[in-house]
């Protein structure tokens, strides 16, 4: 395949709710443009895109995955992506290279979680975006109120390009009001729509839409407006180019129809996708960072200038190794180009350049500004790197991946793989970023934050199957403190004869309570050397030991001082090990007499969930001793701001899922500790020392 400029380009991505219909438009896009000769299956897990083991067994997509196709002698280059927002990571990093976004939504139920999501990330990267009804022909389909929900979600800007003519089974016919013809497909059959006037049972119906679809992309431009004044309306090419212009600047949003499982709506999509959706150079120049300079520049798809190439998903692939995704901004790569990261400063040379058809590479010359394929064995060059020629100082502004919170401890099945799964987890991060590792020093725990357990399951597999390393989850343990409410004082002597030189160690310490956060200190108050000096170290080691193991329950102690004030010796007997004994001792008896208390973490919480599901959400927090702080209003969307302990947390994903059906979203963070109940406590005192005992 020859190399294709960046205006002969149209780089789409297909994203929506799970079960929305995206690998099977996905799969009728390929089959009209003649990339496959049938339509695959999803249960048989025969689709271009759904190719991995792991999403032909559970029947969705788990990756993105690229395909491409000439259409009208423009290629499409059409990345499909997962539904569940478990696998988010991969929706967010191909909406980063895309121009266009076609948003999915199955019309038998409407818009979802999964099209709020993605609607937010279309916005966030500033895409254009299009809506994608499918399986119209689905019993339940009900066209006039999912275009009602998309636009009491998103606004009076969504309008539509197209109607069905009837909907449910049998459905085959598309009213169009862009083009205000009549669209009939013969099902199953590739390249069979027929182009009619339309009959007068739809005219009204389709001139009233029309009439809005004018109105509509007239308000976005103000010559258009004025053109409209003056005529009354819109001609065709006025529309497309308004249409296309708008698009851009995120004033309209179309709506088409389509029924993919039977291609029927395909073709005309793909017309559109090739006369309203920008190319590399209408969407402009992309962003850059140059850090020399510290400064932005704006990089233009210009094959003839600097490569710039962003890698934007990076795979393993038996017996090739690491392949990496990429989309050129600017110059071009080929075979033999030495470029270098402009991260590491590590240099790399290209090999083969292909272009994907799911897991098909297709060999290329060269690919040019604007253009998106994938190279491999790359030495160290990994998701969110820029490629660059030698003395180009720019890289591409990064993927803003969602942020994992749901945390679950791991460890090995079989003893002595803490090695394997260190290394399979770091291999596997840098395939999905979306997920994060770490190790609590504490508690000697390996966490992994993910999406969701699905995410987490994934995950897991995937260090079984291609690493050969079994693991087991466990909850994340809980950073408890000890500390003591009132100042109390004791002595500790440690005194041991057992023939020739003895142990003696006499020291009188008093503990007193700081405030919260104040960690822990020592003072000598010792006077007349009762206590010697070269003995004060001992005594504050012996001190901070005790600190460091806890008295209560084994947990760190906190927010008290320490005060040696009295104490005695021998000259014979007395030793720094005495001494340390002794504090320690001393420590502890005081320690009991100083009202102890147990505290935890607690975490700032806030959640954001449409208005309907707030009271739940509220009674929800309060009865896992959360204190609600404010709450936020945002359009449809309320933001609730909590204080809530961290071991309440443990179930709040999938509780929240529950209540919400997966609505709404949350984040947390570390903010402080707050003693814990005094029955609560007990329980955890008790479980610790049983478990000690054990």
């Amino acid at each position: 395949m020859q190399a294709v400029p960046s205006d002969q380009l149209r780089n789409i991505v297909i994203t929506g709710h799970t079960g929305s219909g995206k690998t099977m438009l996905t799969e009728s896009l390929a089959l009209s443009m003649n990339i496959t000769n049938r339509l695959g299956s999803i249960e048989e897990g025969t689709t271009i895109s759904d190719y991995a083991e792991d999403e032909a067994a559970k029947e969705h997509s788990i990756n993105s995955s690229l395909i491409h196709g000439l259409w009208k002698e423009r290629k499409i280059n059409i990345i499909d992506t997962p539904g569940l927002p478990d696998f988010h990571g991969d929706v967010k990093s191909a909406m980063r290279v895309a121009d266009t976004v076609l948003l999915t939504v199955n019309t038998s139920i409407g818009v979802e979680v999964g099209t709020d999501l993605i609607w937010d990330y279309a916005k966030e990267y500033y895409k254009p975006t299009m809506f994608v009804l499918t399986k119209l022909d689905a019993e339940r389909a009900d066209y006039t109120k999912t275009v009602e929900e998309l636009q009491e979600h998103f606004g009076h800007q969504v309008a539509p390009i197209q109607f069905p003519a009837e909907e449910g089974l049998g459905h085959h016919i598309i009213i169009d009001v862009l083009l205000m013809k009549q669209l009939t497909f013969s099902p199953d059959k590739p390249g069979s729509m027929s182009v009619s006037d339309i009959p007068d049972l739809y005219k009204k119906r389709a001139d009233d839409l029309h009439f809005k679809l004018v109105e509509a992309v007239a308000e976005t431009d103000e010559d258009l407006m004025n053109r409209y004044f003056e005529v009354g309306t819109l001609t065709e090419d006025e529309l497309r180019a308004g249409i296309k212009s708008a698009l851009l600047t995120r004033t309209f949003f179309p709506v088409f129809c389509t029924s993919p499982l039977h291609l029927i709506g395909s073709e005309r999509l793909l017309n559109a996708i090739v006369n309203i959706c920008p190319s590399p150079l209408e969407r402009g120049p992309e962003h850059a960072y140059c850090s020399t300079k510290n400064t932005e520049k704006l990089l233009d798809p210009d094959p003839e200038g600097p490569t710039v190439a962003f890698i934007f998903k990076t795979m393993s692939e038996p017996r090739v190794g690491e392949v990496s995704y990429l989309r050129i901004y600017s110059g071009h790569i080929e075979t033999g180009h030495e470029l270098i990261d402009a991260q590491t400063g590590q240099l790399e040379k290209i090999g083969q350049v292909y272009t994907m058809i799911g897991q098909k590479k297709v060999p290329v010359d060269k690919l040019l500004a604007g253009d998106i394929g994938m190279v491999v064995k790359l030495k160290d060059t990994h998701t969110n790197d820029t490629l660059a020629d030698k003395g180009t100082d720019c890289r591409i502004s990064p993927i803003l991946f969602p942020e994992p919170l749901l945390a679950t401890a791991i460890e090995p099945l079989a003893q002595g793989d803490e090695e394997k799964i260190s290394s399979g987890l770091s291999h596997l991060l840098e395939e999905d970023p979306s997920f994060s590792i770490e190790h609590d020093t504490e508690f000697n725990q390996t966490i992994i934050k993910t999406l969701g357990e699905t995410h987490l399951d994934t995950i897991l597999n995937r260090l079984q199957n291609k690493f050969n390393v079994s693991v087991t989850t466990t909850e994340v343990k809980i950073p408890y403190r000890e500390t003591i409410r009132v100042t109390a004082e004791a002595q500790g002597k440690y005194k041991k004869q057992s023939g020739g030189r003895g142990q003696y160690g006499d020291v009188w310490v008093r503990l007193e309570p700081l405030e919260r956060n104040a960690g822990f200190s020592f003072a000598s108050e010792v006077v007349g050397g009762v206590v010697p000096t070269r003995y004060l170290p001992a005594v504050e080691k012996g001190l901070r030991e005790t600190v460091s193991d806890g008295v209560l329950c084994g947990y760190p102690i906190v927010d008290l001082k320490a005060v040696a004030y009295d104490g005695s010796h021998h000259p014979v007997d007395s030793s720094e090990f005495a001494f340390k004994i002794a504090a320690s001792m001393a420590f502890k008896s005081a320690f009991a007499n100083a009202k102890p208390l147990l505290l935890e973490p607690y975490c700032t919480l806030g959640v954001r969930t449409p208005e309907q599901y707030t009271g739940e959400i509220v009674g929800e927090i309060s009865g896992k001793r959360g204190k609600i702080i404010g709450m936020d209003a945002d359009s449809r969307f309320q933001t609730i701001n909590a204080h809530i302990p961290q071991s309440s947390l443990r179930d709040f994903h999938m509780q929240l899922v529950r209540l919400t059906q997966g609505r709404a979203r949350y984040t947390y963070s570390f903010s402080h500790y707050e003693e814990v109940p005094q029955d609560i406590a007990s329980k955890i005192i008790e479980a610790k020392n049983d478990k000690g005992h054990e």
